[in-house]
């Protein structure tokens, strides 16, 4: 009898370091090789500094309440509020010390398309890698190039204040596991080019949906509610849906999104307020064509 139960139990032991052992493999960071970034070619720092636009980077990364050229300084400390706990935005100017300066290509397009940091280790979703995962290596590349030209700064953000058990990174390899994936967030019939690049924009570097998009208790997009609305991150109240079902902006023209984008006012001349603010003025940076591919693009979306 004691022989049998030894046996169940070196079984279930057995069985227990295979069930570690393939979560640990699973949800390890998988950051894409050296070689991939090797070989892009020159970078085009004029498209990088629409990227950074598109990409809102100075809205979560410059210092709170930086106006004009100071937002330009990548210092970080925004508080980023979440069920989670409090993330805190890091430096991301070429500072050295404090900020990403001894970065190289690899780890920036890694931390951008894979989430995962320089030394090798998950970085959480607040950064929003589950839809930067769609951009293209070139536009990668252009951004960093952009980036190495802005002022450095020396501050030194605190760091994240989460509850156990969300401050254990191996955590997020499981959220990746079940969530971060670099495929099209809806299946559109026949798209014209310009669909496709607002497609690019709003589901890649713009991110939207990280807002507008209603997720579950851990943290994932709901699926089937793509843009369909969600719960406000910053307070009180609701993001709007922005797809073509919506009762806010549903009735909404092509040419009154590219309007509300490139001027902040709506069909019925009301403005542009709370966090959409800064949206709507990084968007006002863009080529005109670009803001007219985001509409076209939201006006192809399924409605909800």
């Amino acid at each position: 009898m004691a022989g049998r139960l030894t046996k169940v139990l070196v079984s279930l032991v057995g069985l227990g370091a295979i069930g570690a052992g393939t979560f640990l493999y699973v949800t390890a960071p998988d950051p894409l090789p050296e070689s991939h970034w090797q070989n892009l070619g020159p970078a085009d720092p004029a498209n990088g500094e629409l990227v950074f636009w598109e990409g809102g980077c100075a809205s979560c990364h410059a210092a709170p309440g930086a106006k004009d050229d100071a937002k330009l300084v990548l210092a970080g400390g925004l508080a980023i509020k979440s069920d989670f706990g409090t993330f805190h935005a890091p430096n991301i100017s070429p500072d050295p010390n404090a900020g990403i300066g001894k970065w190289t290509l690899a780890d920036f397009g890694n931390a951008i398309k894979r989430g995962v940091g320089p030394g090798g280790e998950h970085l959480y979703p607040s950064f929003p890698y589950g839809s930067y995962a769609r951009m293209s290596d070139k536009d990668v590349n252009d951004l960093w190039a952009y980036m190495q030209t802005l002022p450095p700064s020396d501050n030194r953000p605190p760091p994240h204040d989460l509850p156990f058990p969300f401050n254990v990174r191996l955590a997020v390899g499981g959220w990746k596991f079940l969530y971060f994936n670099d495929q099209p967030r809806v299946a559109l019939d026949n798209p014209s080019d310009q669909v496709k690049r607002g497609q690019y924009i709003v589901e890649g570097p713009g991110h939207c949906g990280e807002c507008h998009t209603p997720r579950d208790a851990l943290g994932g997009f709901k699926p089937g509610e793509w843009l369909a609305g969600a719960k406000n991150p910053d307070g009180e109240g609701m993001i709007p849906n922005i797809t073509p079902g919506s009762k806010d902006i549903g009735s909404w023209s092509e040419s009154d999104i590219v309007e509300y984008l490139t001027s902040g006012f709506t069909p019925d001349f009301d403005s542009v307020g709370g966090s959409m603010l800064e949206v709507q003025q990084n968007m006002a940076k863009l080529p005109a064509s670009d803001r007219e591919a985001i509409a076209a693009y939201l006006k192809a979306v399924p409605a909800r």
